[in-house]
């Protein structure tokens, strides 16, 4: 990140290997979705034909060894989700869904059989998968969901529902997380399942780029080897969404600095009494308000991943990151739609898209809420979510 929005010559932390995968990114934004996205959010469109050379980027479980897997360290992923989120969050949220929850769950708590049947695909972008646990009365308490599977036999039997759950409708498996006789358990679903439904959930006026469902599980048999054998307790799912939420802390940057890129701009060619709007001290004192953050995010996710790449990385440490970057970056989306007045509603600028899309992000994967109570537990030792 040279320039405007590097006002500490962070890049020069990187490596090269970094620095080359980020400009990687970084064409292929400028090439396939800048040209493409204003169009695809208005008609609330997801491009599924992005995915395949999604794969071919190594973007797709990124960060995981073997089967078939990019094998790359945690800030180049961090620096890829930066990228696609300039993009869009929704087209940084596919990349996120696939590799960080549904991969994720796979490669941590599957079979070898479970991981080689299907992790060589999803890093081709040949098998799309989603990663079912909101349910529509249980978000920020996955702990009181209500979907059960019961055993059947030798067979398991999954009833129950699930909302907002990214590519469920275009995806060919589903993890999905039931409540059982022995506690949480997780299962991987063919989504050709009898029993298995996945509806889009229209109109939304955030993520337009992007899809999330309703999923209703009736009566959906599985083989015992549908299970995630290492999978027990919600410890399971909350060490996939700890790998989303640290994508998060990173990608909400591409946002942000889109946002404060287009405004910038605006205001060095908007002339207004006689002379740039650049030139007004009350403009300045925006932007220079948005880089500082800007920059100050970029520290924060470039320790997280390096702590990350050393196996030091905790819970409180993602907290930090997605609180304090997603936060910022909404208001730089905004701030950054004061300077273009009236135009900024226009689809032809990003921030107030950017904005609208951060609103989802907030929530997704804990709310602003939820982090902050995980600090406070950090902080004092004492729980305070009852």
């Amino acid at each position: 990140m040279t320039g405007p929005t590097d006002l500490l010559d962070i890049d020069d932390l990187l490596t090269d290997e970094e620095l080359a995968t980020r400009e990687a990114v970084r064409g292929f934004v400028d090439e396939h979705i800048r040209p493409n996205i204003a169009q695809w959010y208005d008609k609330a469109h997801f491009p599924t034909e992005i995915i395949p050379e999604l794969g071919r980027l190594g973007l797709l479980g990124m960060i995981y060894q073997g089967y078939g897997c990019p094998g790359r360290g945690a800030v180049e992923y961090g620096l890829a989700a930066l990228e696609l989120e300039a993009g869009d969050s929704g087209l940084r949220t596919f990349v996120s869904v696939q590799g960080s929850l549904a991969m994720s769950a796979i490669y941590k708590f599957g079979s070898e059989e479970q991981k080689n049947e299907y992790l060589p695909r999803m890093a081709k972008g040949e098998l799309v998968g989603c990663f079912g646990l909101t349910e529509p009365t249980a978000g920020s308490d996955p702990g009181s969901m209500k979907t059960f599977a019961r055993r059947d036999g030798d067979d398991w039997v999954i009833d129950g529902a699930k909302r907002w759950i990214g590519l469920a409708s275009i995806a060919g498996i589903a993890v999905i997380w039931a409540m059982t006789d022995e506690g949480v358990r997780g299962f991987v679903v063919p989504t050709d399942t009898p029993g298995f439904t996945a509806t889009p959930i229209e109109p939304k006026m955030s993520m337009r780029a992007s899809i999330q469902c309703d999923i209703t599980l009736d009566g959906v048999r599985l083989p015992a080897s549908a299970q995630l054998p290492e999978a027990r307790g919600l410890k399971a799912p909350f060490s996939c969404l700890n790998e989303a939420r640290y994508g998060i802390a990173w990608g909400v940057l591409g946002a942000a600095r889109d946002s404060y890129l287009t405004a910038l701009t605006y205001a060095q060619e908007r002339v207004q009494f006689g002379r740039p709007i650049a030139g007004f001290q009350l403009t300045q004192a925006k932007l220079a308000d948005m880089a500082v953050k800007i920059t100050q995010g970029q520290l924060v996710a470039l320790r997280l991943g390096r702590l990350k790449e050393q196996g030091k990385i905790q819970p409180h440490h993602i907290s930090v990151g997605k609180l304090a970057n997603t936060r910022d970056a909404i208001a730089i989306a905004r701030e950054a739609r004061t300077i273009l007045g009236g135009n900024g509603v226009s689809a032809d600028y990003s921030p107030l898209r950017h904005a609208n899309n951060l609103e989802s992000v907030r929530t997704y994967e804990g709310t602003d809420e939820v982090h902050t109570l995980v600090l406070g537990r950090h902080i004092t030792g004492l729980e305070a979510f009852r």
